[in-house]
């Protein structure tokens, strides 16, 4: 007999259920329909040898001490600062665009006078919305904004969501800015790193308990029929627990196309940017990712595309105001829906990052599980 069910053993399921048999010391049965555990951060070795994320590249980042202390219960973690260069105008360069990028797209005359822009009116470490920019009365930035929507934004949102930036929320916009430095770290939070032996092995040690027990390749249909008292935590999409009845969530989903090469590196850095005239939107190297020394490397070339339930992975809810007054719906259904709590990237329908989505489950865990009798 068991406590709980929870659907879905990445990231989120993982963590409520570690700390449901940690903590309170009740049966956790985790069910998942795949082969694996870890969610879309799965990753194995390949035929290669390589150690690759089945999913796409995952880069493990965080501001949050809670988040960060409380995953180094479960793996060593190793240092990794993530770095990008997009090819714009046929020459690679560092994104997010900062100063080093305005020198090598531009002639050395106008990179000058950009530059010299930029530090006129804004503070050096600063990050810079490019549609600020476009909105500033001094020509210059007005054009150096416009260029950056143009090669750098525009195509690459296109590619990526399906549809066009205007159609997106204004927050996707926001995300992309201009750095006024000349740091080419992609990401700049406090903690950067990634699991020395890989997600999976991370979950791994997550799961690694006497009260949970953990069951693959099952439906949580099954499991609820068979264990009807249990309580549930649902991590799978929100929609299709309540049988799409509002409508379909749409999501972006990847077709990732996979290479191995007879050679121990084959770009400048981790990630590649083509938020030009290419069909995918960026191509990722995966020994760069996590230092495996090896004679080989696998790359991958990620196609965005639309999900289609059954043929591929829902990836990425699409942040629109349609999707959202959609999910508003389902929310509401998931309110009046007694001993079940919804979470995740596909429960909550929110584009949250590794360290969002444990944030968001330790939260979840004490709000509503741990001082919070019914949990609803």
């Amino acid at each position: 007999m068991y406590d709980w069910i929870i659907a879905g053993a990445g990231f989120t399921g993982a963590t409520v259920a570690e700390r449901i048999a940690t903590q309170l010391g009740q049966r956790v049965l985790l069910v998942d329909r795949r082969s694996h555990i870890g969610g879309n951060a799965y990753d194995h070795y390949d035929a290669a040898g390589v150690l690759i994320h089945a999913y796409g590249p995952h880069i493990f980042h965080t501001n949050s001490d809670r988040v960060w202390t409380y995953l180094q219960q479960f793996s060593d973690w190793t240092p990794y600062f993530h770095r990008v260069r997009a090819i714009i105008d046929g020459r690679e360069a560092p994104i997010p665009f900062n100063l080093d990028t305005i020198e090598a797209v531009f002639p050395a005359g106008l990179a000058a006078k950009y530059i010299d822009a930029l530090l006129a009116q804004y503070r050096f470490g600063e990050r810079v919305p490019i549609l600020k920019l476009m909105e500033r009365s001094e020509p210059l930035l007005r054009d150096l904004g416009a260029y950056v929507y143009e090669k750098v934004f525009r195509n690459y949102t296109q590619k990526q969501w399906g549809f066009g930036p205007e159609e997106l929320s204004p927050a996707v916009t926001a995300r992309v800015p201009i750095l006024v430095s000349r740091d080419d770290r992609y990401f700049q939070d406090r903690y950067q790193a990634m699991p020395t032996r890989g997600y999976t092995a991370l979950i791994a040690n997550m799961l690694r308990h006497e009260k949970i027990s953990l069951m693959l390749q099952t439906s949580f249909e099954d499991a609820r029929q068979a264990f009807p008292k249990a309580r549930v935590l649902y991590t799978g999409p929100i929609d299709e627990y309540f049988g799409c009845k509002f409508g379909r969530l749409p999501y972006r989903s990847l077709d990732l196309r996979w290479r191995t090469l007879d050679k121990e590196q084959a770009q400048s850095t981790p990630v590649i940017n083509y938020p030009e005239e290419f069909a995918f939107t960026r191509i990722t190297e995966m020994k760069q990712l996590t230092g495996q020394v090896s004679p080989k490397t696998s790359l991958v070339a990620e196609h965005p595309c639309a999900y289609e339930p059954g043929r591929n992975e829902p990836y990425y809810p699409i942040p629109r105001d349609e999707t959202r007054a959609l999910y508003a719906l389902y929310e509401e259904e998931a309110r009046k829906t007694a001993g079940v709590i919804f979470a995740g990237r596909l429960g909550s329908y929110q584009y949250l990052n590794m360290d969002q989505a444990v944030g968001a489950a330790l939260a979840v865990f004490e709000k509503k599980i741990r001082n919070d009798g019914e949990g609803d």
